[in-house]
């Protein structure tokens, strides 16, 4: 299946949600369809033009925005006020905004966290989830991928991420990317959040992207300073608590779609929501990484959006 063609939203705004951040808001597709609310990445990496273009412009009215400190986003890069519960009420705000009383929520990565945290918040807003790439910000997924796991798998890739932290410490590689990222030398903390959005585009594909690099590589500021400040805290969730939670949504639906090779977030996050997610169904890729715009992970959302009735009944 192929991605439907490109299109311009039929409306651009900003919404301001205090504390000094407004956010980037679109609509595209049917301003009369059902309502689909995409929740990107990082947290930090913003939206593309190219994720209107998974779904049928006819049926869905398509709702993409900018998290607090991402994309298009004021002010850029910010991790001040920025928290999960500020983006959970964001997504209340936004849709209370919009007048959109329910909706599909589409998320990949740390979209996937958000979307479950907001529904065990609001479970009235959703008619049913699409989650790719699950990413459930347990202690032992963050340090999988930047202290001991994805190391092994790309060791060429994590020397070049690490190579400028000094030996002694490197037991706790988040702490002191933290450190320099969040510093007052500019040109080191620009620095670093290259090597760390570059480490992370590196390991999201099953083969080498380029154009996946050069995504992450233009986003590098937001998402590693988003990212660091997120990952340092918890994301200020509990250990655990999406798996919890899941109660309550037991009522909501929810199709997982998850890379086998998932170096960024390994499958076994995907496995563990599934078995404690009652009403949720998993959608293996057999030969995908991480990334949405992997060939079986964008044919398996396609197909997933094309039958809509599914998503709202």
């Amino acid at each position: 299946m192929k991605l439907f063609p490109k299109i311009e939203p039929f409306n651009t705004n900003y919404l301001s949600v205090g504390d000094g951040h407004e956010l980037y808001i679109e609509q595209s597709g049917n301003p009369e369809g059902i309502p689909v609310l995409f929740l990107h990445g990082g947290p930090g990496a913003g939206t593309s033009s190219v994720y209107r273009q998974f779904f049928n412009p006819e049926i869905y009215r398509i709702i993409l925005f900018d998290q607090r400190g991402s994309g298009k986003s004021l002010p850029y890069g910010s991790i001040e006020n920025n928290t999960s519960q500020h983006l959970i009420e964001d997504i209340k705000t936004i849709l209370d905004n919009l007048s959109v009383k329910r909706t599909i929520l589409y998320g990949g990565s740390w979209g996937s966290t958000l979307a479950l945290l907001f529904s065990q918040k609001h479970p009235q807003y959703v008619y049913s989830m699409v989650l790719r790439g699950i990413f459930l910000c347990r202690s032992q997924d963050i340090q999988w991928f930047y202290q001991k796991g994805a190391d092994s798998i790309y060791p060429e890739y994590w020397i070049e991420f690490i190579d400028k932290i000094p030996s002694d410490e490197r037991t706790n590689i988040l702490e002191a990317f933290h450190k320099r990222i969040h510093g007052t030398d500019k040109n080191i903390s620009d620095e670093m959040c290259k090597r760390w959005a570059i480490w992370e585009g590196k390991c999201s594909t099953l083969y080498p992207s380029p154009m996946v690099i050069d995504q992450f590589d233009k986003c590098s500021i937001s998402l590693s300073k988003i990212e660091t400040h997120f990952f340092y805290n918890n994301c200020f969730i509990d250990e655990n608590e999406i798996i919890k939670n899941v109660h309550k949504i037991e009522n909501i639906k929810c199709e997982i779609i998850h890379g086998r090779y998932d170096i960024v977030c390994p499958f076994q996050q995907a496995y563990d929501l599934n078995k404690a997610y009652v009403k949720s169904k998993m959608n293996i890729i057999e030969d995908a990484g991480h990334s949405l715009l992997e060939p079986g992970i964008s044919k398996k959302v396609l197909e997933i959006f094309t039958n809509h009735e599914n998503l709202i009944t």
